[in-house]
């Protein structure tokens, strides 16, 4: 069963490479938004203190308060746009999650998914194939992403090194497993590219709003609070954040990257096995 997920991965990669377009429009929004709106809407630039009448040691005074009261808000970086770029990692892994189920449109219209189904491998072959291409994908697009974002200017803290950038690549795997799995089997079950699409519409934009990627979840009502505290993206972008913005002086807060690593966890096992499941008996059907 392996060397079947292997050969129908390497099909996928292959055929993604081949048309650059499609990486192109993956990664363009992304971008447009690290570039027009991280650097358009500084949230830290709204609050302008006039303090050129007051006494210099009153001045220091208030800067560090109101320092401290922004690096509280976002997750102890002084800038939104650092803040908005470590949570665009994860939503860069939504939309590469949501669409990876067009390879499965485009297989059953063409004709190769009948083939597959007819061929004496596994049925779980085939939705494995599709998840493991999804995640390179989205993996390999949030690296390409990372490197715009610093040069856009992204500022980690002073004590992020390789060992953050592999559990940053840890979590945003486990968030990638998740949501591919669930997207490709909502495609296998729905089977209309028109439905698809509807779907697509639908979830992109709650799902990322309603969390953590882009705005602070203290800064939201209330009832937005209790949607964002259960949506995976959210724990997701925190541990990114955690990783990225920790510093030698303040250090990792391990209780708050171990909670945000079992929630992942749980979400990718749970959603992957409902996926697979579904996903199979899609096949079976037809």
């Amino acid at each position: 069963m392996i060397s079947e997920i292997w050969a129908l991965t390497i099909r996928e990669v292959k055929k993604w490479i081949r048309e650059p377009i499609l990486v192109f429009m993956m990664i363009i929004q992304p971008v447009i938004w690290l570039g027009l709106f991280g650097q358009a809407f500084n949230l830290t630039g709204l609050v302008q203190i006039p303090l050129s009448n007051l006494p210099p040691e009153i001045t220091q005074q208030i800067g560090v308060i109101f320092n401290q009261t922004i690096g509280s808000i976002f997750g102890g970086t002084l800038d939104y746009f650092t803040y908005m770029a470590a949570g665009m990692l994860s939503v860069v892994i939504l939309f590469t999650s949501m669409f990876s189920g067009m390879s499965v449109v485009w297989d059953r219209r063409f004709g190769f998914l009948n083939k597959l189904l007819v061929a004496p491998i596994a049925r779980g072959s085939i939705v494995m194939a599709k998840v493991t291409s999804s995640v390179i994908r989205g993996l390999f697009q949030v690296a390409l992403v990372f490197s715009i974002a610093f040069a856009f200017g992204l500022k980690a803290g002073n004590a992020f090194n390789v060992l953050d950038l592999l559990g940053v690549f840890a979590g945003l795997f486990l968030l990638s497993l998740g949501l591919s799995s669930f997207f490709i089997a909502l495609t296998i079950r729905i089977k209309s590219w028109e439905a698809h699409m509807a779907v697509i519409n639908l979830l992109n934009l709650p799902l990322m709003f309603a969390s953590s990627a882009l705005f602070p979840i203290n800064m939201m009502p209330d009832w937005l609070q209790s949607i964002a505290k259960v949506n995976p993206i959210s724990y997701a972008s925190d541990l990114v954040r955690a990783f990225i913005l920790h510093s030698s002086s303040v250090g990792l807060d391990v209780s708050r990257i171990a909670l945000n690593f079992e929630v992942l966890i749980a979400f990718a096992v749970i959603f992957s096995f409902i996926g697979i499941v579904l996903a199979e008996r899609g096949l079976r059907k037809g």
